[in-house]
């Protein structure tokens, strides 16, 4: 019985997947939501994955580099998409992005002093063009790039503690530059867009500790966010 159970579904599996490529990819495809792009302003939605990391400049040359251990967060949020002409949209993505990493300084024995943890809950606001090849059947590459500005919801840019009390401080603000490309999937009712993004900060996110000398940040020059985002849209 479980064997049967388990052809059948991949028999409505594979058929699935045999019209999904027939639709996408054969060479004389059934053209889905010919017009959709062609509206002046559309909507959708977007879920996806990131994983931060911290760019760090120092003053002085170092032996040992802070070391970053990275997680995978999650995003979440909304587009807005303003047709400018055939090949060129503006777009707007604002989300909430969750996301956790983890430095380790070197030189120091105990883990109070070499660990300092960095959760963040990002409100992100990427304002980016939209770069889109001629349309195949089904199926339209695209190129994307912009400017983007982040609230930092778990920012403690204004506690009076600092690392001599475990107390890592970031800013509030931070800014950035990103680019990516995808590719739009044209379906019967929908679209499906997955992309890849990197974002390259360039403010400098870091907070000095009000105590001097510190070990932690007097020799930092530049603390800026870098990431990998992986989002899946639906319009």
């Amino acid at each position: 019985m479980k064997k049967t159970v388990i052809l059948i579904l991949l028999i409505f599996s594979a058929k699935g997947y045999s019209q999904f490529a027939k639709s996408m990819f054969s060479k004389d495809p059934i053209i889905n939501l010919e017009n959709w792009q062609k509206q002046r302003l559309y909507f959708g939605y977007y879920l996806g994955f990131n994983s931060f990391d911290f760019k760090f400049d120092y003053k002085e040359v170092v032996q040992q580099d802070i070391q970053v251990k990275k997680t995978t967060g999650f995003n979440v949020g909304v587009v807005a998409d303003v047709r400018l002409q055939e090949y060129l949209n503006l777009r707007f993505e604002p989300g909430i992005y969750y996301t956790k990493r983890d430095l380790y300084y070197p030189n120091f024995n105990s883990e109070q002093d070499y660990l300092r943890e960095v959760s963040s809950t990002y409100i992100h606001f990427p304002l980016l063009l939209k770069f889109s090849a001629l349309r195949t059947g089904n199926v339209r590459p695209f190129l994307v790039g912009g400017f983007s500005t982040t609230l930092n919801l778990s920012s403690n840019s204004k506690s009076k503690d600092d690392n001599f009390e475990q107390k890592f401080r970031v800013k509030q603000w931070s800014s950035a530059y990103e680019l990516g490309f995808g590719v739009d999937f044209f379906s019967e009712y929908f679209i499906f867009s997955p992309s890849i993004r990197g974002v390259f900060g360039i403010t400098d996110e870091l907070i000095r500790d009000s105590k001097s000398p510190s070990p932690w940040t007097d020799n930092i020059d530049s603390m800026k966010s870098r990431a990998i985002l992986i989002n899946f849209t639906f319009h």
